[in-house]
């Protein structure tokens, strides 16, 4: 789990976001990630899929964070999808880029994983 913790510092240089945002971002992320319906699955490649709940609230709020990760990573391509079971959130990249996806899902593989309750 210790590479995860360094992603911020280890950002691609086309990463606009400035550093000292960059841990926010990824807690923004994670929360994200903590809402998922279904682990993590890879429909391609490099390309990442999320299903997260249905419902206005979920979209708008996948829809705001994939905005704002493009501004500053436009390495990424999101693509939002809603069905009545969930809001589905594809996130693609070039090979260049496929270590940052894989860092990205190894945190939503974290997020999905079921919670120890005792």
């Amino acid at each position: 789990m210790a590479e995860l913790d360094r992603v911020p510092e280890s950002a691609p240089q086309s990463c606009t976001l400035p550093t000292e945002d960059r841990p926010l971002r990824l807690a923004e992320w994670d929360a994200l990630f903590a809402t998922q319906v279904t682990a993590p699955s890879w429909p391609e490649p490099l390309r990442l899929r999320l299903e997260l709940p249905a419902g206005a609230e979920s979209q708008e709020r996948t829809r705001d964070l994939a905005a704002r990760e493009s501004e500053c990573c436009s390495f990424f391509g999101f693509t939002v999808a809603v069905t009545p079971a969930a809001v589905v959130l594809d996130i693609a990249v070039d090979q260049e880029h496929e270590a940052v996806l894989h860092a990205m899902a190894a945190r939503a593989v974290e997020a999905a994983a079921p919670r120890d309750t005792q």
